[in-house]
């Protein structure tokens, strides 16, 4: 490997702790963490790994196809796992623990699959530096004894992109993402048309070339929170403000909003903070 001492110590870790687990179902999203989680997973334990994927509205589409061709280019053994976030009343009223509400549904139904294949372990790909975010999900995880083996190794989202990167991963430096009901404000109720129309103005973000962006829902109003200063002075150009006025519209906005502080993860978070609720 081409990475440094220290972090490939922290890969050896990695592997030492996979190896300890006998058959390992990994809940994978199609993201760099779970990415590099699976591959060092099909490393050590090779068939005895299956790659379990939520699929529900929450996801965007075009997030479960990535899935999909990573999973092919790792030839694993990989399942859709459909999930019900949508039929759950607590879920759709979107409180501010919405996240562990709705890992909890998720997990469960990731446990039973890989209960079903003869799998005792379900980990996902948490890394440390989310665990200094607010991520009430977490808590979900370690309530179900869902294991973190990144965590475990030491590892950071710069160390996870870096071996990403080194073992050959497309993905490697890929944005993080999150799912759709995160782009809307907290005690609004969630819609599968709520959030298709967020994900249609997300598509046409990406489609523009504006790489990690958001479209945060305000009722009728789309706040676009955009990456770099360039991408903000380019959204302002006549010629793309007019695309994205156009397109964001087309999704079902009537009014279009740019965010001057640009990008900033979990930002639907700010209000609980200044509430104590966070």
């Amino acid at each position: 490997m081409t990475i440094n001492t220290e972090l490939s110590g922290k890969y050896s870790q990695l592997r030492e702790v996979i190896e300890r687990i006998p058959s390992l179902a990994v809940a994978f999203s199609g993201g760099v963490d779970s990415s590099l989680l699976l591959a060092v997973a099909v490393q050590v334990r090779g068939r005895r790994v299956v790659a379990l994927t939520a699929d529900s509205p929450i996801h965007p589409a075009r997030e479960t196809r990535a899935a999909i061709e990573t999973g092919s280019l790792l030839k694993v053994h990989h399942i859709l796992v459909r999930t019900d976030e949508m039929d759950q009343s607590a879920f759709l009223a979107n409180p501010p623990d919405r996240c562990y509400i709705c890992k909890k549904i998720i997990f469960k139904r990731l446990m039973a699959a890989a209960a079903a294949l003869g799998i005792e372990h379900v980990a996902h790909g948490v890394n440390l530096d989310d665990l200094s975010d607010y991520r009430p999900g977490l808590r979900a995880a370690v309530e179900m004894q869902v294991i973190s083996p990144l965590v475990d190794a030491g590892l950071s989202k710069a160390d996870i992109r870096l071996l990403a990167r080194d073992l050959g991963l497309p993905n490697w430096n890929r944005p993080a993402m999150a799912c759709l009901a995160s782009r809307i404000p907290y005690d609004t109720e969630l819609s599968c048309s709520l959030l298709a129309r967020v994900e249609a103005a997300e598509n046409m973000l990406e489609d523009l070339g504006f790489r990690g962006g958001r479209v945060r829902c305000h009722g009728n109003t789309a706040r676009i929170e955009l990456a770099t200063g360039e991408d903000m002075a380019r959204a302002l150009s006549d010629a793309c403000r007019k695309r994205l006025v156009q397109g964001i519209k087309a999704a079902g906005f009537a009014y279009v909003a740019l965010d001057l502080e640009g990008y900033r993860q979990g930002s639907l978070n700010d209000p609980l903070a200044r509430r104590g609720d966070k």
